[in-house]
């Protein structure tokens, strides 16, 4: 269980967004998530992001300003939100217009040891396809796991600055000691998918969507690299 250090996290200005995609990928490992529900914050930890850029054939922003994609183009800090596979998807944009980043999976943050309340509600949230409530460790293990898991709405959140009493992004001084870059997932080669712009809090590597580390014949240096923050 990840619980929060409890000496007055700090909430994360607009200014630390204004970075460009790749370091602000690696910057957002191991901030914490907040998503007030009544008296509770929802909280996970972000173990694994993509840096999407507006020349990047894989971003959104390659395809073009539209009306629903108006948010990757707007100030740093903005939220972007879309659906994907049925479910809402997080992204922050960031330096440069069109640029953004992917808040690929969390890992749930418990508010102190004797209080789970908001784990409790969490799991309520985003139970398994057959109603079953989700092993913990997977809860927020996915984009679309994350948001549902943290009750985050495309409806609700999408073209905003993130809110400092509802929805915020804070650092608890946590700070990965090993960071694994590879290749995103879900992107074909021709919309260059070869590009090592996704990247993982190494301690959480096996609660990821996709543990580079762990799949056969792959090898640090070639299809992936461990970096030291």
């Amino acid at each position: 269980m990840e619980y929060l250090n409890p000496k007055n996290p700090r909430v994360m200005s607009v200014d630390f967004f204004n970075a460009d995609a790749q370091d602000l990928a690696q910057a957002l490992l191991g901030k914490i998530i907040q998503v007030r529900q009544n008296d509770l914050w929802l909280m996970a930890r972000i173990i694994e992001t993509e840096a999407y850029y507006l020349n990047d054939k894989g971003s959104h922003a390659w395809l073009g300003y539209t009306e629903k994609r108006k948010a990757l183009f707007m100030p740093p800090g903005t939220i972007y939100m879309y659906y994907a596979r049925g479910g809402d998807s997080l992204n922050f944009s960031c330096k440069g217009k069109g640029n953004a980043v992917l808040i690929k999976s969390g890992y749930p943050v418990a508010a102190e040891i004797n209080d789970l309340r908001n784990i409790k509600i969490m799991v309520k949230n985003n139970p398994t396809i057959q109603g079953l409530p989700r092993e913990l460790a997977r809860l927020c293990a996915g984009q679309t796991l994350l948001c549902k898991a943290l009750g985050l709405k495309v409806a609700v959140w999408d073209g905003r600055k993130p809110d400092p009493n509802l929805f915020r992004v804070v650092d608890d001084a946590y700070q990965p000691s090993q960071i694994i870059n590879t290749s995103r997932l879900g992107i074909k080669p021709e919309r260059d998918g070869h590009l090592h712009y996704r990247f993982i809090d190494g301690r959480f590597a096996k609660f990821c969507t996709k543990n580079p580390v762990s799949v056969r014949n792959w090898q640090n240096g070639r299809e992936y690299t461990i970096l030291q923050p």
